[in-house]
């Protein structure tokens, strides 16, 4: 790694502070100051009494709210008052839907999964009976501030900072659309602002202009979870001047949030929550404006499209899959994740990395082994946005691959792998062995005949429940020897189970445990559920026509678990536990249906790193 020092190839300004008194001295300020590769806080620039802060607001070229006028989204600035001297200094901006706050959780918020498959859940609200309890946000604080995250980390570094309010909520006209193309756009021209176009305006409705004259035009965004979506959002545009992002657990895919291989699947600790859910969650803007955009968007677009009978995948989702919209890209990208993210899955990022590298775009990923959030280390954040955004060559334009915690390490250092998957991942077949209502096996060698075992489905046990128990007939476990040797995992698990029901439509849940269980209260997140994976039997043939099964009849499916990289202890056993209904993800059908399931014709791939000869059990 490059050392850069102290040198006047960087910008240097002339700044008045004061003393005592009313005297004044003038003292240089050099922004930015690099070392080893990063900017370094300005100690002239922590104290936010010499910042600028300003709000205003910046025209789209889209009307989501129909009222005939292009939408103007409210940004919030906060700059060094260097910047009023003629300095021009880079941009980290961070856009979201939340920062005016949200719908609080009242009941009936969530769709109630209480009933058959392929119906429709009722709630009870009020005196009647509707689908959902539709709560109004109320919008948070009179003043316009937006947010003051992102400002204490980059501002002292010699950045300025950027916030926006998306489409639909706080100050910013149009409509929520939770994935729509005004998501993307609106980031799209806040960056086109601040890369020299003439669409900024002092005021939500005037006409006084003003130009992002402190900025350099160039742009790098971050944000996690919904905040983090929109930087992937605003890439895809293509837009010029956005030359990083840095997204921390994005949703990239709502079909992928709200369904799993045609499941309807709801996102972990969001039971019953679906895409309608969260439009209301996030609506925070102009009050005389909402119920007009909730009957457009809410009850027409999504409540005609979203699907909650069949879950599957159709025109509606396709549109809101950013994945389908990358062809225009080119920022570079560092994503972060973590693989026990079961909110917004780890899928979400790995499919988004693995896309930006065929297409030859800069892109490292960070994983981490905790749940849902965890940016990267900031000095590894810093040396992306230094090398993007201040020009200067710290050799990361040259670094690939992955970076990844391992299980009992800090996140600041995580070690430093190839790729991910670990391109020294081989899949390893195993084999179903009988024992329901026990344990049976997996080997590595394909057994003799096994015929056939049935669960029975039953929602009020949960996945917990069932892989600790030794005996039940609520799901069929198979499991490893007890490892002689540490074990390591890299990438996508895949079944291929072969299938009957004894209904038209089943739930399906696979799970990968590591056993035996954990039951300590400070146990870690990754010591008892390896992965796991969702689908839809009904989807067999295809994600976008569901096709009612034929009791008794038998089906074939190959899907895989959420990617992972974890090394398993010795003494743990895997166990691959398969049942129907989940009750923290899936809709909860009465009890009873009979899942068999054919052994032979059944086997699990799991990625070892070092293969087959890695297996010491």
């Amino acid at each position: 790694m490059n050392t850069f020092k102290k040198s006047m190839s960087f910008l240097t300004v002339l700044t008045l502070i004061f003393l005592s008194g009313s005297q004044l001295i003038a003292q240089d300020v050099q922004i930015p100051v690099i070392e080893n590769g990063r900017a370094q806080v300005i100690p002239e620039l922590e104290n936010p009494e010499n910042w600028i802060r300003e709000d205003l607001w910046v025209e789209t070229e889209f009307d989501s709210d129909r009222d005939g006028k292009p939408d103007r989204m409210h940004v919030d600035v906060t700059r060094p008052k260097q910047t009023e001297d003629g300095l021009k200094l880079p941009v980290v901006y961070e856009t979201s839907p939340y920062y005016a706050g949200t719908a609080g959780m009242v009941d009936g918020l969530f769709w109630n999964v209480r009933h058959e498959l392929g119906e429709l859940g009722s709630n009870e609200v009020g005196e009647g009976k509707s689908r959902r309890a539709h709560p109004e946000v109320i919008r948070r604080g009179e003043r316009p501030i937006i947010s003051n995250s992102q400002i204490k980390t980059w501002v002292p570094r010699g950045y300025i900072v950027v916030h926006s309010s998306s489409p639909g909520t706080g100050l910013s006209d149009g409509a929520p659309t939770v994935g729509g193309d005004n998501e993307s756009l609106a980031p799209k021209a806040v960056i086109e602002w601040l890369a020299g176009k003439n669409n900024g305006y002092t005021t939500r409705d005037g006409n006084e202009k003003i130009m992002a004259t402190w900025s350099n035009g160039k742009v790098g965004m971050t944000g996690t979870s919904y905040n983090g979506t929109l930087p992937l959002a605003a890439a895809t545009t293509g837009v010029d001047g956005l030359e990083v992002i840095i997204p921390v657990a994005p949703n990239t895919s709502y079909y992928h949030y709200y369904r799993s291989n045609g499941l309807v699947r709801s996102p972990g600790g969001y039971l019953g929550e679906d895409i309608d859910v969260l439009y209301d969650f996030i609506h925070s803007g102009e009050e005389s404006m909402r119920e007009r955009n909730n009957l457009r968007i809410r009850d027409t677009e999504m409540a005609e499209n979203m699907d909650r009978r069949t879950g599957d995948y159709n025109e509606f989702w396709a549109g809101r899959d950013y994945l389908n919209d990358m062809p225009g890209m080119k920022a570079a990208m560092l994503m972060s994740h973590g693989f026990n993210d079961w909110n917004v899955m780890p899928e979400h990022s790995y499919r988004i990395y693995a896309e930006a590298k065929k297409m030859g775009l800069h892109t490292q990923i960070y994983y981490h082994q905790f749940g849902h959030g965890g940016p990267p280390p900031v000095e590894m954040m810093n040396r992306w946005f230094t090398h993007y955004l201040f020009g200067v060559d710290n050799g990361i334009r040259n670094e690939t691959g992955a970076w990844i915690v391992r299980e009992y390490d800090d996140p600041a250092n995580p070690a430093f792998y190839p790729d991910f998957p670990n391109p020294a991942a081989e899949p390893v077949t195993l084999y179903l062995n009988s024992g329901a209502p026990q344990k049976g096996s997996l080997s590595l060698n394909k057994p003799g005949k096994q015929g056939t075992e049935t669960l029975v489905d039953n929602f009020s046990f949960d996945g917990e429940s069932l892989a600790r128990a030794e005996i039940t007939d609520h799901r069929l476990l198979y499991v490893t020897p007890p490892l002689q040797d540490s074990l390591h995992i890299s990438g996508l698990p895949t079944i291929n189970i072969k299938l009957a029901s004894s209904k038209p439509a089943a739930n399906l849940s696979v799970w990968l445990v590591s056993l035996p269980w954990d039951e300590r209260r400070n146990g870690r997140i990754t010591d008892n559920i390896i992965t796991r994976g969702w689908a839809d039997p009904q989807n067999h043939e295809s994600l976008t026509e569901s096709e009612p099964l034929k009791p008794g009849k038998f089906y074939e499916l190959i899907f895989e678990l959420q990617p992972d990289d974890q090394i398993i202890r010795p003494g743990q056993q895997i166990g691959l536990m398969i049942f129907s209904s989940d009750k923290e993800y899936t809709i909860h059908p009465d009890p009873g249906t009979e899942l068999t399931v054919d052994l032979d014709a059944t086997t699990f791939t799991l990625p070892v790193v070092g293969g087959k000869a890695a297996i010491d059990w």
